[in-house]
């Protein structure tokens, strides 16, 4: 498993350019997910790095968290608008875990509490899911080239120029 952590250290650019355009837009990402007739689903969510992991919570029984209950793969972009993509973005590969430990889900609403105002505290998270990741990318365009930071599990980050 590859925690937040983890994937940072190891693919320090494409973290940077991730956690900069998720700060950008509010921690707003599109979850990319399978329906149960194998077809793609995107939702928007917001994702929350939290103790070194990046967890994929949420409102529960929706149909993006049935969908990762039956096929825990997942694609996560981050939102953007700008079609010139002048500030990057950024997509992170993997698949969720759920985790049911009580007093993690405690510390968590306490922490979404203090840095949002989003009261969740003294609810139970069923699921909670983690996100291992097992491989990224990022885009940056500039002066007139296009940079894909690419990083998959076991190797190291590498940049594919594109003119």
């Amino acid at each position: 498993m590859t925690t937040w952590q983890e994937f940072a250290e190891i693919a320090p650019k494409i973290a940077a350019i991730f956690t900069r355009r998720h700060a950008a837009t509010g921690n707003l990402c599109l979850l990319a997910t399978l329906r149960a007739d194998g077809s793609p689903r995107i939702s928007p969510m917001e994702p929350r790095v939290f103790e070194g992991q990046l967890w994929i919570g949420g409102m529960p029984g929706t149909t993006k968290f049935r969908d990762l209950a039956r096929d825990p793969r997942f694609c996560l972009h981050t939102a953007t608008v700008d079609t010139h993509v002048s500030d990057g973005d950024a997509k992170l590969w993997g698949t969720v875990h759920d985790v049911q430990d009580l007093d993690l889900h405690a510390r968590y609403a306490e922490n979404l509490y203090r840095e949002t105002g989003f009261d969740l505290r003294g609810r139970e998270f069923k699921p909670f899911y983690a996100a291992d990741i097992s491989s990224a990318s990022a885009v940056e365009v500039g002066d007139g080239h296009m940079d894909v930071t690419i990083w998959k599990r076991g190797e190291a980050e590498r940049v594919v120029r594109k003119h």
